[in-house]
């Protein structure tokens, strides 16, 4: 029984590995990324009858039975094109003028040689949080496709760097703290 089950999967990987080759959801050289499996993201280097294999940023090879392109969610980065919009979330106190805010995140977009200036980058007013509020800054890059986590450092660190100058302050959770007077005693009461 047991070697039915084995059975079973591979002639499972083999069928996905021939609907791959046909259909070419994927090919050799596109950027993916699996969702199912704790959103492991790679090229994919070679497809194989029963399995793919795909490279990581960590330069680590792993071989995905081909099943998992054809009945999990896959997300591939370089399908149409190289060009990827990547969004990166910014907050600020209360206090900061949001147009203000706005033209300094274009300005460190525009900038960086990694963002594409056609798509140009723009930034949305996301909402009023709790003690924030919170932008998205859009950019599109074809650079930083395989590397998204780096684009985001390097704007980050502009974006810091530029706030700081400008006296732009990052927000952070407040607090209001009450202090009752009873009979018996004192009590404090703490509200977020």
């Amino acid at each position: 029984m047991g070697i039915g089950f084995g059975l079973q999967s591979i002639t499972n990987n083999f069928i996905s590995g021939i609907i791959i080759l046909f259909e070419r959801p994927i090919k050799v050289g596109d950027r993916v990324e699996l969702p199912e499996l704790d959103n492991l993201a790679g090229d994919v280097m070679n497809i194989s009858a029963r399995s793919t294999t795909i490279i990581t940023n960590d330069n680590i090879a792993i071989l995905i039975p081909n099943s998992k392109f054809v009945s999990d969610t896959v997300i591939n980065w370089s399908y149409n094109d190289a060009n990827v919009r990547f969004k990166i979330p910014v907050g600020v106190s209360y206090k900061e003028d949001p147009e203000v805010v706005r033209d300094i995140l274009l300005e460190v977009a525009n900038k960086h040689p990694g963002v594409l200036k056609h798509p140009g980058a723009d930034v949305l007013f996301d909402e009023h949080a709790d003690s924030s509020l919170n932008f998205i800054l859009r950019v599109f890059t074809t650079d930083y496709t395989r590397t998204p986590h780096i684009l985001k450092s390097q704007l980050y660190f502009e974006i810091f760097k530029e706030f700081k100058n400008k006296g732009i302050e990052l927000p952070f959770p407040q607090r209001d703290v009450y202090i009752k007077q009873f009979e018996g005693g004192a009590s404090i009461d703490i509200k977020p």
